[in-house]
C-alpha cells in the first residue's frame, strides 16, 4: 500500500513538471502540433527508434502495447528518462546555436496474472518551443516580425496485454491527453503611419485515443524472432481552439474547429542471436495527409519513418562489468508532416550503452543521437541529443519463505 501511494505521487508531481517542461527550441515546433515524439524508451532511442518489433523483459516499450505481457511474473519495472539538447540552426540571416533539455517520460510495467501484463505513464506527444525575430531596415517601410511559441501535449496512458498460445501477444494502449500551446505572431513597422499586427492562436487540448498492438514471436535454440505491428485510428480531437488577429485599430476573435488526430499503422520485426546481437526494422505511416489542422493554412502531409537498430551484449552474466554492458546503434530516416516546411527528410545517426548496477536490476541507459533537418535554403537544424534513462526492476510479487 506504501508503494503504491509513493508511486501515484511520483506520477503527479511528474505531470505537473511535464506540464511546464520545454524539450525544444526548434523553430520547426511552430507548425502544426509542434515537434511530435516517438515514445520509445531510452534504451531504444540508442537503436534509432526502433521499438514494434522489440520484446524485452528489460525494457517497458510504450510504442508496442503487445509487448507488456513479456514481463517476470515478479517483477515490478519502473523507467524514468530525460534528455538534453543542443541545436544549431542557420537560414539567410546567420546561424544561432540553442541548448536546452527537461524531463521526458515516466512508465512502470508489472505482471497481473501469467501471461498478463500492464503498464502506466506519463509520456509527451509533441513540444512546442522557439522565439524568433527577423527585422528588414532595408525595405521601403522597415519591419520586424516575431514568432513566439511555448507549450506541449502530454498524455497519461495506461496499456493492457496478454499471450495467446505462447507465440501471439495482443495489446492495447488508451491516452488521456492534455495540454496547451500558444503560438504567437506579430509585425512591427518603424512608421507611424503603418498599423502593426498581432496575431495569437492557442489550443487547450483534451482527449482520449487508442493504439492497438499485435506480435507474434517464436524461440528455438539461440534464435528469437518476433513480428510486430501497431494500429491508431483517425479521430477528431477535443479541446478549445482560439485565433486573435489585432492591429492598433481592430480586434477579430475566431472560435475554430476542425481539427483531428491522424490514421497511424506501423510494422517491426527483430532477430535477437543467444542473448546477445539483438537486430530490429521498423516501418512506419502516419497518413497527416487526411488530418484537419485549422489554425495553420499549410497542409499536412503523410509522415513515413523508417528505423534500424543493433544492440550487442557479450555475456548478461559475465564476471567482467564491460561484459554485461550493451552497445547499441541505431539508424533512422522520416518525412517532415506539414508540407511547407521542408520537403527534405530528417536523418538521425545514434549510438548508447548501457551501465548496469551491481547491487540492483537496474540498468543506467544512456544515447546520443545526432539529427539533421531542412536545407540551407530555407532553415537548416543540426542538433545532439543526450538521452538518459534509468531501469529500475524489483522482485515485488514472490512469497518469502520463513
Amino acid at each position: 500500500m506504501q508503494r503504491s501511494i509513493s508511486i501515484l505521487c511520483l506520477l503527479i508531481v511528474f505531470c505537473a513538471s511535464l506540464v511546464a517542461q520545454n524539450n525544444t527550441s526548434s523553430p520547426y515546433s511552430r507548425y502544426g502540433y509542434g515537434e511530435l515524439s516517438d515514445n520509445v524508451p531510452g534504451a531504444m532511442r540508442a537503436m534509432g527508434g526502433v521499438g514494434i518489433g522489440m520484446r524485452d523483459k528489460r525494457v517497458i516499450n510504450p510504442s508496442q502495447p503487445a509487448s507488456y505481457s513479456v514481463v517476470d511474473s515478479t517483477t515490478f519495472m519502473f523507467d524514468v528518462g530525460a534528455s538534453a539538447m543542443w541545436s544549431n540552426y542557420g537560414d539567410a540571416l546567420g546561424k544561432r546555436n540553442k541548448a536546452n533539455g527537461n524531463l521526458e517520460y515516466l512508465t512502470i510495467q508489472f505482471p497481473i496474472w501469467k501471461y498478463i501484463g500492464f503498464s502506466v505513464g506519463v509520456l509527451p506527444y509533441s513540444f512546442v518551443g522557439y522565439d524568433i525575430t527577423q527585422t528588414d531596415t532595408t525595405a521601403v517601410h522597415p519591419w520586424t516580425k516575431s514568432f513566439v511559441g511555448e507549450g506541449g501535449i502530454t498524455e497519461v496512458y495506461g496499456g493492457l496485454s496478454f499471450n495467446i498460445m505462447n507465440w501471439v501477444a495482443l495489446g492495447a494502449n488508451i491516452y488521456y491527453m492534455f495540454g496547451n500551446v500558444t503560438n504567437d505572431r506579430t509585425i512591427v513597422f518603424s512608421e507611424s503611419d503603418f498599423h502593426n499586427v498581432y496575431q495569437t492562436g492557442s489550443m487547450k487540448v483534451s482527449d482520449i485515443r487508442f493504439r492497438y498492438g499485435l506480435q507474434f514471436f517464436h524461440n528455438f535454440e539461440h534464435h528469437s524472432f518476433v513480428i510486430g505491428g501497431v494500429f491508431e485510428n483517425k479521430s477528431k480531437l477535443n479541446g478549445s481552439f482560439m485565433q486573435i488577429e489585432a492591429t492598433t485599430l481592430d480586434t477579430v476573435m475566431n472560435q475554430t474547429d476542425g481539427f483531428d488526430l491522424p490514421m497511424m499503422y506501423g510494422v517491426g520485426v527483430s532477430y535477437v542471436y543467444d542473448n546477445r546481437l539483438t537486430l530490429a526494422f521498423d516501418y512506419s505511416n502516419t497518413i497527416w495527409s487526411k488530418a484537419n489542422y485549422a489554425l495553420d493554412p499549410n497542409p499536412l502531409q503523410d509522415r513515413m519513418k523508417l528505423s534500424l537498430g543493433f544492440e550487442y551484449r557479450h555475456n548478461q552474466f559475465g564476471k567482467k562489468y564491460v561484459e554485461r554492458m550493451p552497445f547499441r546503434f541505431g539508424l533512422s530516416m522520416a518525412d517532415p508532416y506539414v508540407c511547407s516546411v521542408t520537403t527534405q527528410k530528417e536523418f538521425t545517426v545514434s549510438i548508447g550503452v548501457g551501465f548496469p548496477l551491481r547491487q540492483a536490476a537496474t540498468v543506467i541507459n544512456t544515447s546520443l543521437e545526432y539529427g539533421h533537418r531542412g536545407d540551407k535554403y530555407s532553415l537548416e537544424e543540426n542538433y545532439l541529443r543526450f538521452t538518459i534513462n534509468a531501469a529500475i526492476a524489483e522482485n515485488w510479487f514472490f512469497k518469502r519463505r520463513l
